[in-house]
């Protein structure tokens, strides 16, 4: 969904922090509120459509111009067992009339479809929240099945809340009971029925989830008139019944995006936009060779349908053959990409080396999850870093670069991209799930914004020998980059040798010298080194007496949202904390050091335990002070607060 906002960009630390603030209309019939934020979770098993139901209700959100932020979470089973703990599917929604950055740390209203949904979540859910129960499921059995001796419904044990019992299920079917389904085909409805409801509750558009349900099952036009008249039977519910006795708005954000043309776009839509976007600005054909992998496939799913672009996909019999391939097609004159997630990077390395040897540009997307082997392939993780640093046999430098939002996959997918023609190497990509299956606004670039990536391919000689002859070195390079030319296989006078072999300087030709071999490892590293990328910023506004933070919060990849969530909270308490984050990760900006050195306390929040922290020591002798977690979940902003308040005040 697209929306347009024609405000300029307004950002005050009030607006940002988004304390809930509510306030009676006064008109008639039911009262409405007016909030500036809201976050909701709706919980189900995983074959309840909670997936579908947060996509649905996130798309009107975005359409309505709020911002956004969302966090889905589900199990890694195609159909875990349903009404147990494991199978739990849940699709957490942050949406504001302000810039926020987060899905948010604790939900305001949880749907939960059946006693799993509710017993896996309530831990997260603040007292005083609204908890939607689908009452039909709260019968002995699936409530034995997650340990409920009594219904919570009934024992006081949800006191503290704010419980609305619905009877989602024979609601449902009741109103679908003029078309003739089975209860069982009704019941599939169930979802679209609460999405009704909380749509009347937050005064979501309702056109677009019409349409789209009457697009998703164009084939079967009977299903897609149930599923639209189960979600108007839940708006009327809402509408209708006393129990809700107050519906809510929350105004668009106008006042804190620059005007454009938006849309609600995830981490890994977004990296194929800019895939798609690189291969047009490089005027290359655009190869991916990739084998399916959690949570990596979506971008094999999406670039497959962008043939008219000149994208190629080629779905490979293993990570292995992936990766040659677009190796191959690099060789080709191609913009080459493969994807994957730990465990491929681990198939791959070999052929990434392979790479670094022959100085081919490769995209290496590897989108992290849990680990290590298999680990929690639906979950996400930051735990490939020092895979992607060094994870290769003899020293083969990768350049590394990680986006820090899911909008930010588009133009980190555009600047990885740049660097690997431009310098003829393959270059990591890092995401993580949390980027790749969140999502959150997006302002759709003019093409006269994008970067000009194309390359010229060797088209002559480029050497003359002692005896004047004129000759093609394809290991002669570039004096700034030390890149080295790209010829095309079949141009004429252009012939040479390629392979994982030593190659002599210049010439290319097989060298075992040990003076050539020192040489041409010494010089891929110094190509590496001599990337150009921007040198880091560092958000650290001075006080009265023109003095800045003494603490540094150090962040890379998606660890942005929460960080900057929480600088912001510490800030509003009062205290003072700088705050920078990276995107280049091999090279480091050079200012890195010396950014580094200006401050007394350098804290490094990290989805692993501590990897960027053990290079960051490493390198610049400082003493970074590593907080980790490794739960398959984001961090949370009162999380990092509490941990950026004792740094300061210790």
């Amino acid at each position: 969904m697209t929306s347009q906002v024609s405000s300029p960009a307004e950002q005050t630390d009030a607006a940002l922090v988004g304390e809930q603030r509510a306030s009676g209309n006064g008109g008639e019939g039911k009262e409405v509120r007016r909030l500036d934020r809201v976050i909701i979770r709706f919980a189900g098993d995983s074959g309840d459509g909670m997936q579908l139901t947060g996509d649905r209700f996130t798309s009107e959100t975005a359409s309505f111009g709020n911002d956004l932020s969302t966090l889905p979470n589900f199990p890694a089973e195609i159909r875990a067992p349903a009404g147990t703990l494991p199978g739990v599917s849940s699709f957490q929604l942050h949406f504001a009339d302000h810039d926020i950055l987060t899905p948010g740390d604790a939900p305001n209203v949880l749907v939960a479809m059946n006693p799993a949904a509710l017993k896996a979540n309530l831990a997260d859910v603040p007292r005083g929240a609204d908890i939607i129960v689908n009452t039909d499921e709260f019968t002995k059995r699936p409530m034995a099945k997650v340990g409920y001796a009594t219904s919570p419904l009934e024992d006081g044990s949800l006191e503290a809340y704010n419980v609305h019992p619905v009877p989602l299920t024979t609601l449902t079917i009741e109103a679908l009971k003029d078309f003739g389904l089975s209860r069982k085909e009704a019941e599939r409805s169930k979802n679209m029925f609460a999405l009704g409801l909380l749509s009347w509750m937050y005064h979501r558009p309702t056109e677009g989830t019409e349409k789209f349900l009457r697009a998703k099952f164009a084939k079967k036009p009977d299903i897609a008139e149930a599923n639209v008249t189960a979600f108007r039977a839940g708006w009327n519910f809402g509408e209708t019944t006393e129990d809700f006795a107050v519906s809510y708005e929350v105004a668009p954000a106008t006042k804190d995006f620059p005007t454009g043309t938006y849309r609600n776009i995830s981490g890994n839509l977004a990296l194929s936009y800019g895939l798609v976007a690189a291969g047009r600005q490089a005027d290359l054909p655009l190869y991916l060779g990739s084998y399916p992998i959690t949570p990596a496939s979506d971008i094999l799913h999406e670039l497959s349908k962008h043939k008219n672009f000149g994208v190629r996909t080629f779905q490979a019999e293993d990570e292995i053959a992936g990766i040659g391939a677009a190796l191959g097609a690099a060789f080709g004159g191609a913009l080459a990409v493969t994807t994957t997630s730990g465990p491929g990077v681990a198939l791959k390395s070999e052929t990434i080396g392979l790479a670094v040897s022959l100085e081919l540009p490769l995209l290496i997307v590897d989108i992290q999850r849990g680990g290590p082997s298999t680990g929690l392939p639906t979950k996400t993780e930051q735990a490939d870093l020092l895979q992607a640093m060094y994870g290769r046999n003899g020293e083969a430098p990768v350049p590394i670069v990680a986006p820090k939002t899911p909008a930010d996959c588009f133009d980190a997918a555009l600047d990885a991209a740049r660097i690997a023609l431009t310098y003829r190497t393959p270059v990591f990509l890092l995401s993580d799930g949390y980027l790749a299956n969140g999502s959150e606004p997006w302002r759709i670039p003019d093409v006269e914004e994008l970067p000009d990536l194309r390359v010229q391919f060797a088209s002559g000689t480029n050497h003359q020998l002692a005896d004047g002859t004129e000759v093609f070195w394809p290991y002669k390079r570039d004096e700034q980059t030390l890149a080295r030319p790209w010829a095309v296989p079949g141009t004429p006078g252009l012939e040479h040798r390629i392979g994982g072999i030593e190659k002599q300087d210049g010439t290319g030709n097989i060298s075992y010298d040990p003076a050539n071999h020192d040489f041409m490892v010494r010089t891929r590293q110094a190509k590496v080194d001599g990337i150009e990328v921007p040198d880091l910023e560092v958000d650290d506004p001075a006080d009265e007496s023109g003095q800045g933070a003494r603490t540094l919060a150090l962040g890379w990849g998606s660890t942005y949202g929460p960080i900057t969530a929480a600088v912001r909270r510490v800030r509003r308490a009062g205290d003072r904390i700088a705050q920078a984050h990276l995107r280049h990760l091999n090279p480091f900006p050079r200012n890195l050091g010396e950014v580094l050195a200006r401050y007394d306390k350098v804290i490094v929040p990290e989805m692993n335990l501590g990897q960027l922290a053990t290079l960051l020591r490493a390198k610049y002798l400082v003493d970074a002070q590593s907080h980790t977690q490794v739960s398959g979940m984001p961090f949370k902003a009162e999380q990092l607060a509490e941990v950026f308040k004792e740094a300061i005040n210790d």
